[in-house]
């Protein structure tokens, strides 16, 4: 005859008696602090707002936490992640070339909430603000993430012709910090200094709240680098749909904020003429100075010239 009494302490298994015939054995488990404190533990997680963690921030929740929940000192951050993650904390990794990037999660969280949570004050832009604003037919299997550089002063450097020419024969410099995730390619950009200027709050695909650029913004950006947004018809296919919802106004306010050295507006001119149905709304980039040929983008090989915009285009485009 067999008979197993099991007693369970805070929820953790902490004795075993086993009775056999005449003789009884003992296993006795003793649980740890982190144990006893677990109650406590899951609930502040589970009623925090916050459910992606980088490891500082779980260290910090830690040391403040600590004494209340009775745990001595040498109990590691580390420990304490292990001791989470065998409950509802789910790990995140990004091997983004430059260095890996660790998120943990409470439970799942939305896609797209966890990848704003990759850079401090990060949001969407280019095509996946493109796909956001429904100004592609594309699902881009490309995320832009871009995190702001910070503030520097202005060069004061004087535009050439020859200068721009031999700029835009070269390819553009793109950012190679990408990596893959559930599928999708992950780039993050690490963009002009703007202040999050054009940056709004969107609601996502799950409800969740979302830092994207707006209409006026993203087509600034696809404007400076096609490459971000599936190329130049893939930007002109932009303008097309932004057509009833852009402010002309705004867009050209937007533009003279951003101060940009090469002279952009002739390409946004160009996009807004070529798109149809913003005849009534180009004297706003012909307020713009002209006084320099230009390129609608880096390395285009044949090329076919607009007198009007002074600019150069793919030829046949």
């Amino acid at each position: 005859m067999q008979k197993v009494d099991i007693n369970i302490y805070y929820g953790t298994v902490c004795s075993i008696h086993t009775t056999y015939n005449q003789g009884i054995f003992i296993w006795c488990f003793m649980p740890t602090r982190l144990q006893i404190a677990k109650k406590d533990i899951v609930n502040l997680f589970e009623n925090s707002t916050r459910k992606v963690f980088d490891n500082s921030a779980i260290e910090k929740i830690l040391d403040e936490d600590r004494n209340s929940w009775r745990l001595t000192q040498s109990i590691t951050t580390s420990e304490f992640i292990s001791f989470l993650l065998d409950n509802k904390l789910e790990k995140a990794r990004f091997d983004f070339p430059s260095r890996p990037i660790i998120r943990y999660t409470w439970g799942k969280v939305p896609f797209y909430e966890l990848l704003l949570q990759l850079k401090p004050n990060c949001y969407f832009s280019h095509y996946t603000a493109m796909y956001f604003h429904d100004l592609t037919e594309q699902i881009p299997k490309t995320i832009y993430v871009n995190e702001e550089q910070s503030s520097k002063p202005r060069l004061s450097a004087t535009l050439k012709q020859f200068a721009i020419d031999m700029a835009f024969k070269k390819s553009t410099r793109l950012s190679k910090n990408v990596t893959e995730f559930e599928g999708y390619k992950i780039q993050l950009l690490n963009g002009k200094h703007t202040g999050n200027a054009g940056v709004v709050n969107m609601t996502g695909p799950n409800n969740e709240n979302l830092l994207v650029t707006n209409i006026e913004r993203t087509l600034l950006d696809i404007t400076v680098r096609p490459e971000y947004a599936g190329g130049v018809f893939e930007v002109l296919k932009a303008y097309k749909l932004a057509k009833n919802m852009v402010s002309v106004n705004k867009l050209c306010a937007l533009l003279k904020k951003l101060d940009y050295l090469y002279p952009y507006h002739q390409a946004i001119g160009f996009y807004l003429q070529k798109a149809g149905g913003y005849s009534d709304r180009l004297d706003l980039l012909k307020k713009f100075e002209i006084k320099y040929d230009f390129y609608l983008a880096h390395k285009m090989g044949q090329c076919d010239y607009s007198p009007e915009w002074r600019l150069f285009y793919p030829k046949g485009f």
